[in-house]
């Protein structure tokens, strides 16, 4: 079972579609308990850093989050789910993330002047090293952005898909088994359906591994 935790940031109901779609078992929850009996979890969101986090603390889903991380259950991070597992956004002032990965999140600032914030429509994804929610998706494949702000990780070694929007950025980050996409994988077609199926393979060899 994966679980798609529901802390009121996010189109939750397309996260599960497109799981569903796959043909892997995706539970909405907003029961932070639950974490316990997934094989993997989905953090999705939309909006704001500081209004994210307050969110999974006040409905209880900080601790359970570390616990189900520590057991090595896999951990997918979606557009804003991906920012909030950094240590610090500085989205109206700073705030402190999950602290899975060490690194910031910041606005995109000093971009040419045709290019607007938010980044929004379909950008390439260009394959960085041995990714394996990207595994047999071409590099250089366009899937579909929204977003103003942008990690910068401590490591560049978390980065595994990197954007071009007047900047380079990682669009695709991960160790062990904690991911995280900037893009959003249920709005990016057959493509986006191929990477939520390779996490649900990655959940499914974990859960079926013991580990």
């Amino acid at each position: 079972m994966i679980v798609i935790i529901d802390y009121g940031m996010g189109n939750l109901a397309s996260v599960q579609k497109g799981i569903a779609r796959t043909g892997f078992d995706g539970v909405i929850s907003s029961t932070p308990e639950i974490l316990s009996q997934a094989d993997g979890i989905i953090l999705p969101g939309v909006g704001a850093f500081e209004a994210g986090m307050k969110n999974l603390r006040e409905r209880g889903f900080l601790p359970e989050i570390k616990k189900a991380v520590q057991a090595g259950k896999p951990l997918l991070g979606i557009c804003l789910g991906m920012q909030l597992l950094f240590e610090e956004g500085e989205e109206h002032g700073i705030h402190q993330g999950l602290g899975l990965f060490p690194g910031r999140v910041v606005k995109f600032n000093h971009l040419p002047d045709q290019l607007k914030v938010p980044h929004m429509g379909w950008n390439q994804v260009r394959k960085a090293g041995d990714y394996p929610l990207l595994k047999n998706i071409p590099s250089d494949t366009y899937f579909y952005f929204v977003h103003s702000y942008y990690v910068i990780p401590a490591n560049s070694s978390l980065i595994g898909g990197v954007t071009h929007y007047g900047i380079d950025f990682p669009a695709a980050v991960g160790e062990d088994r904690v991911f995280g996409i900037q893009f959003h994988p249920e709005k990016s077609s057959a493509w986006g359906m191929k990477l939520l199926k390779n996490f649900g393979e990655l959940v499914e060899n974990v859960s079926h591994s013991g580990h």
